[in-house]
């Protein structure tokens, strides 16, 4: 026997998100009536997690679901809203939910002028668009953004799929998804450039150094915050900072690289985090300033 308040479910994108979330829905015992995919990939996993959905037109898609998830790019996102309101294709008492983490409903007038209730729902996750994201949405949160009376609606829908609903304001979008960018995008350019430099002095595995440091590291800052600070910059030790801005520069002008300034951002950030906890005293935070911004040292016979 169904379970009661099951949706015919439509997804508008079958990109990682669109087709995992479709398949969670599923799970939880919605039917997915369709899918829109335009590319062979997102064909692919269309049929890898989706499997038997039909491949349907966006328009025909709305027509058919009591709740249309729209999984597309940010920026794409408002001229398909009113597009199809032009169209007339939004219902009345239709859920219209998108998985964009920059936007709240706001986005979503369109929809609510033609009567139906939009939702935003954003996981708080990245995906690789296979089916063991759905292991991790047991272990992610959703922010979430809608009309207070329907709230419950958004929250119940992220519990079904297995996850956690945290209620973000409108107004906080924005800088709720740039925490997100900030931490996640940001640490896959910071292994990288890690594992650049390393690879160039020659450790053939990047990744078994970096790793063990880089889960310890990550466990730390989320268990004690900013007491989980170490290293050079938060020590004061003015040598080893200017030891290691020379250094990279020096390689940046060789590889035409963009280590040296993500570090000098960094570091920064690093010494005034660690001034304001008392860890510098002004004098240090002046030393190490000037020392990121040292020119290498002439070498003898030059």
């Amino acid at each position: 026997m169904a379970k009661p308040g099951r949706l015919g479910v439509g997804i508008v994108g079958a990109g990682k998100v669109g087709a995992v979330l479709g398949a969670a829905l599923r799970a939880a015992e919605h039917a997915v009536v369709g899918v829109s995919a335009v590319s062979e990939a997102s064909r692919e996993r269309a049929e890898n997690l989706l499997p038997g959905v039909p491949i349907l037109e966006i328009q025909d898609i709305v027509e058919r679901s009591e709740l249309v998830l729209l999984a597309v790019p940010d920026d794409a996102l408002g001229e398909l809203v009113t597009g199809l309101a032009t169209l007339g294709a939004w219902q009345p008492g239709q859920l219209v939910a998108h998985t964009s983490g920059r936007y709240g409903v706001g986005i979503l007038n369109p929809v609510r002028a033609a009567g139906a209730i939009p939702l935003a729902l954003h996981p708080a996750m990245t995906f690789t668009g296979m089916s063991l994201d759905l292991s991790r949405l047991m272990d992610c949160t959703f922010g979430v953004t809608a009309d207070a009376a329907m709230l419950p609606i958004a929250q119940a829908l992220v519990v079904e799929m297995g996850a956690e609903p945290v209620a973000i304001a409108e107004a906080d979008r924005t800088l709720y998804h740039a925490a997100l960018a900030h931490s996640s995008n940001h640490m896959v350019t910071l292994v990288a450039q890690a594992s650049q430099l390393l690879r160039e002095i020659g450790v053939e595995s990047p990744e078994s150094m970096l790793g063990p440091l880089l889960r310890a590291t990550l466990e730390n800052a989320l268990a004690s915050g900013e007491s989980a600070l170490t290293g050079p910059v938060a020590r004061g030790d003015v040598g080893t900072v200017t030891a290691h801005a020379q250094a990279l520069k020096e390689y940046d002008a060789g590889a035409g690289g963009d280590v040296l300034a993500a570090y000098q951002a960094m570091a920064r950030a690093t010494a005034r985090r660690a001034g304001n906890r008392g860890l510098l005293r002004p004098e240090q935070l002046t030393d190490i300033d000037a020392a990121l911004d040292a020119e290498p040292k002439a070498t003898e016979g030059n």
